[in-house]
This record gives C-alpha cells, sequence and structure tokens, in this order.
C-alpha cells in the first residue's frame, strides 16, 4: 500500500476540532487563516496519500472559507502549487481585486506564495474534493505562465483534465495495490498529466520536455483503448490514426511501457471479460455474449486467451465464483 496518513476531527472533543483542522491544514499545505460557521463542533476527514514529493489529499469538510494573507507568506512559505479539484461543491475565489467561483471538477491552480481568499461550500452539505501538492521545482512551466494560470479554472470532464480526474479518482478510491516504492513513479504521472494540461491551456505544448510529450501521449490512448474495448476493429493501426500518429510510433512508445499494444489490449479485454464472469449480476448472460461484449468474435479465440492467462476455461471460471465467496474488486476502467 502507498504511504497515506488520515485525520478525522470526530476523533477529538467538539471544541477541539476546528483548532485540530486549523493545525493540520497547515501542515499539509501551508498555514491558512481558516473561518467556518461550524467551527465549534467543526466535521472533517482528511487522507494523504504520498507519491513521492507528490501529495494527493481527498478531503470532506463542512463549509469552510480560508485565507493565505501576505503576512502568513512572509512568515512561512513552502514554496508549493496547491490544485484544487471540487467533486461536490465549489470554490469561490478572491485575489487582486478579482472574483471567481469553480464548480465541481473544475481544476483550480494555487500559489503558496500569492495571497488570496477561498470558500468551500456545499449548500448545507459537506464539501468534498482532492487536492493535489506539488513542489514549484517538479512543474515543467516557467513561473510566469504558471502566474497566467493562478486560480483560472480548468475543466476536468473533458481532454487532459479528464484524464487526470479520473486518475487521482480511481487512485484514491482504493490504494491498496500499490507498494510504497510505486509512489514517485505514480507522482511523475501527475506531474505529466498536470504539465500537460497547463501547456494545451496556453497552447504551450512545445515548452514541456519531449519525455513528458510521450507520457502523457500513451495516457491518452491508454485512456482510448479503455473505452474502446468492446470494438472488435480497435487495431494498432486505428488507434494510431484516431492519435495522427503512425502505426511504427505507436509501437515505439509502447516498447518504453514493456508490452506490446496488441498485448496489453488482449490483457484489458480478458480482465473485463473475467469481471464479468465474476458478477453474479451477469449469471444469465452467456459466455460468447460477453466475450462479444468485449471485442472477442469468436468463441474459440476467446477460450483459448482466457485459458492461456487464468489457467482454465471460462466456464469452469464462472462455475468457481459463482459458487464462492464475491472476490475482491481489482482497480479497473471497466
Amino acid at each position: 500500500m502507498l504511504t497515506e496518513t488520515e485525520f478525522r476531527t470526530e476523533d477529538l472533543p467538539g471544541t477541539d476540532r476546528f483548532d485540530f483542522w486549523r493545525e493540520r491544514i497547515g501542515r499539509t499545505h501551508a498555514p491558512l487563516d481558516l473561518h467556518s460557521e461550524y467551527a465549534a463542533d467543526y466535521r472533517a476527514h482528511l487522507r494523504v496519500v504520498e507519491l513521492g514529493a507528490v501529495h494527493i489529499w481527498p478531503t470532506t469538510h463542512q463549509a469552510l472559507r480560508f485565507r493565505r494573507t501576505p503576512k502568513l507568506i512572509r512568515q512561512s512559505d513552502p514554496e508549493r502549487y496547491h490544485f484544487g479539484i471540487p467533486l461536490h461543491g465549489t470554490h469561490r475565489v478572491a485575489w487582486d481585486d478579482r472574483n471567481a467561483v469553480h464548480g465541481p471538477y473544475e481544476i483550480v491552480p494555487f500559489d503558496s506564495s500569492r495571497a488570496c481568499e477561498v470558500t468551500c461550500v456545499n449548500g448545507t452539505d459537506p464539501f468534498y474534493g482532492i487536492g493535489i501538492e506539488i513542489p514549484k521545482s517538479l512543474l515543467h512551466l516557467p513561473q510566469s505562465a504558471m502566474d497566467r494560470l493562478f486560480a483560472r479554472g480548468m475543466s476536468g470532464r473533458e481532454g487532459m483534465g479528464a484524464l487526470l480526474v479520473q486518475f487521482l479518482t480511481q487512485l484514491t478510491a482504493d490504494t491498496s495495490p500499490y507498494l510504497p516504492s510505486d509512489g514517485p513513479r505514480l507522482g511523475t504521472v501527475v506531474v505529466d498529466l498536470l504539465s500537460a494540461l497547463f501547456a494545451h491551456t496556453l497552447d504551450a505544448d512545445r515548452s514541456l520536455p519531449p519525455e513528458t510529450r510521450s507520457r502523457t501521449l500513451v495516457l491518452r490512448i491508454r485512456s482510448y483503448v479503455q473505452q474502446n474495448l468492446h470494438d472488435p476493429r480497435l487495431t494498432p493501426r486505428a488507434i494510431a490514426a484516431a492519435h495522427n500518429i503512425s502505426t511504427s510510433y505507436l509501437h515505439r512508445l509502447f516498447q518504453d511501457e514493456h508490452e506490446t499494444v496488441a498485448a496489453w489490449i488482449r490483457q484489458q479485454r480478458l480482465e473485463c471479460a473475467r469481471r464479468d464472469l465474476a458478477d453474479p449480476a451477469m449469471s444469465s448472460t452467456t459466455i460468447q455474449a460477453i466475450a462479444a461484449r468485449w471485442g472477442f468474435t469468436r468463441a474459440a479465440d476467446f477460450t483459448r486467451a482466457f485459458r492461456t492467462a487464468y489457467g482454465m476455461p471460462p466456464k469452469h471460471y464462472r462455475q468457481q465464483c459463482l459458487h464462492s465467496p464475491a472476490e475482491p474488486t481489482a482497480w479497473t476502467h471497466c
């Protein structure tokens, strides 16, 4: 499991909760001036998942206003960028005589060196969102570019932003499949996705290092494949055409991933079919229909590939699963 820390104000007496929350947020991000109408009995929950120098923190809390003031900046500046992503609720931001409101699935950059005021609300319900903390030195864009992005909302529902939000929500939903040593590699993925999102927003893709552009392209390709696994016409040639690259370049990208494109597609299809076979809700669906659902047009090819991957034919696997306790849910896009 990745290195992870968890805080709950409910573990403390009501009168101590808000001060505790202020102290924890100060450690996680930077010292802040906090206010809430619920301060007398504040309810909040924070997890901090460490991905090397990058920290991801999903958080749920009651309505909150925080200020990063010039005085606090002079006292302590960790030189970090913070990216807030409301999932349920909104960010109301005030800075430099400007104001903005950012709703669910908007990615909003902040800078520990700049003053601002942010109000996180979700009506009378708890606010829920994901924060990202990154040392400034890790991003591949100049400070002047980041200044242009400060408090600017970018969509997390489409394009590169959607890839980032999908990655973060799936990662934080279950960190158990990963080892602590996976953390820095996952942190690199987060930095690359953010860098590509910002470069796209600023129309400055050429300012990114080639390795960042390559890793980001692989992530886009993987997302495209996941969305089209059902299509039997999903071939390396079709994937390359959809991304305006040559088939040979696509293969070179996946050589760096230590697997071929075709092998990865087959593995993803088999895993999705395996999940369906083990699902009691799909017990009346024929094995052939499940195979076809995930792009296998010939039953014999599916049976052969499944047996090779899992050591038994799909029929026996389904019987075994449906007569035994439910298997644990794996991290999957199916």
